[in-house]
C-alpha cells in the first residue's frame, strides 16, 4: 500500500518519522512531505504561501512519484490539506484519513471553524510581517514526553498565516467519493476541535475510530497509530 502521511500546522514531514519507519517495515511504501514554508522548507515562505500552495505540495509529491492507490492522511491542518487533494485528483487515491483534524468545509477557512477564543489566541501570535503565528509550546500538542517536546521545540516552525485564512475552494462535494475516516484521539482530547468531532461522529458517510493517544499521535503512539492506518486501509 501507498501511504503519503501529511503534517499538521508548525510541524514538518520529520514529525512522521516513527510511523513511517513502522510502515516500511511492514512493507508499505510511504511518503511524508515537508508543505512550503514549514521545516526544512521554513525558507521558502513568502506573502503567497497558502493553503492551496498545501494542496499543490501534496498533488505534486503523487505526480512526480507516479504514485496510485493512496492512502492520504492528514494530522490536525492537514485534514483541509487533504480534502483539496482529493478534490482535485481522486483517481490517485484509495481512502482519507483524517487524524484528529480540522474539517474544513467549501469556501471556509480553518481558522474561521475554530472556536472564537482559540481563533483570538492564534490572531495575537502573528509575526510583524502579518507571515507567520508564532509556534505554541509543545504540551498544546498532547506531548508530555520530556525528549519529545525537546524534539518538538527544536523542530516546529512558525506557520504560514495564509494558509489558516485562505479559503478551501472545491469543485466537486466533500471527499469526492472517497472513502474518509476520522480518526479521534482520546488522551488527552484535543479542545479545539471538541465540537467540530461530534458532528463529524453523526454523519454516516464517516468511518469513525478512537485512539488512546494525545493530539500529536505520531509522537506520542506510533506502533498504535501505524497499526490502526494499515487496518483502515486493509479494510
Amino acid at each position: 500500500m501507498n501511504f503519503v502521511l501529511v503534517h499538521g500546522a508548525w510541524h514538518g514531514g520529520w514529525c512522521w518519522r516513527d510511523v513511517a519507519a513502522l510502515l516500511r517495515n511492514a512493507g508499505h511504501q510511504v511518503f511524508t512531505p515537508t508543505m512550503t514554508g514549514l521545516g526544512e522548507r521554513a525558507h521558502l515562505l513568502n506573502a503567497e504561501v497558502g493553503l492551496s500552495t498545501f494542496i499543490e505540495d501534496i498533488c505534486a509529491v503523487i505526480r512526480s512519484e507516479e504514485i496510485a492507490d493512496v492512502v492520504l492522511v492528514g494530522h490536525s491542518f492537514g485534514g483541509p490539506v487533504i480534502t483539496g487533494v482529493a478534490d482535485r485528483m481522486p483517481q490517485a487515491l484509495h481512502s482519507l484519513i483524517y487524524l484528529d483534524s480540522l474539517i474544513v468545509q467549501n469556501g471556509q477557512s480553518a481558522l474561521s471553524i475554530l472556536p472564537p477564543a482559540v481563533q483570538q489566541e492564534r490572531s495575537r501570535t502573528i509575526d510583524p510581517e502579518g507571515l507567520r503565528m508564532a509556534i505554541p509550546a509543545p504540551d498544546k500538542f498532547g506531548v508530555s514526553d520530556a525528549a519529545q517536546m525537546a524534539w518538538m521545540a527544536r523542530q516546529l516552525t512558525p506557520h504560514p498565516l495564509k494558509a489558516y485564512t485562505e479559503p478551501l475552494m472545491l469543485q466537486h462535494p466533500f471527499g469526492n467519493g472517497l472513502r474518509k475516516t476520522y480518526i479521534a484521539v482520546t488522551e488527552p482530547w484535543y479542545p479545539p476541535l471538541a465540537a467540530l468531532r461530534e458532528s463529524i461522529r453523526s454523519q454516516p458517510d464517516w468511518q469513525w475510530r478512537e485512539l488512546a493517544a494525545g493530539h500529536d499521535a505520531m509522537l506520542t503512539s506510533p506502533a498504535a497509530l501505524a497499526a490502526m492506518l494499515q487496518a483502515l486501509a486493509a479494510g
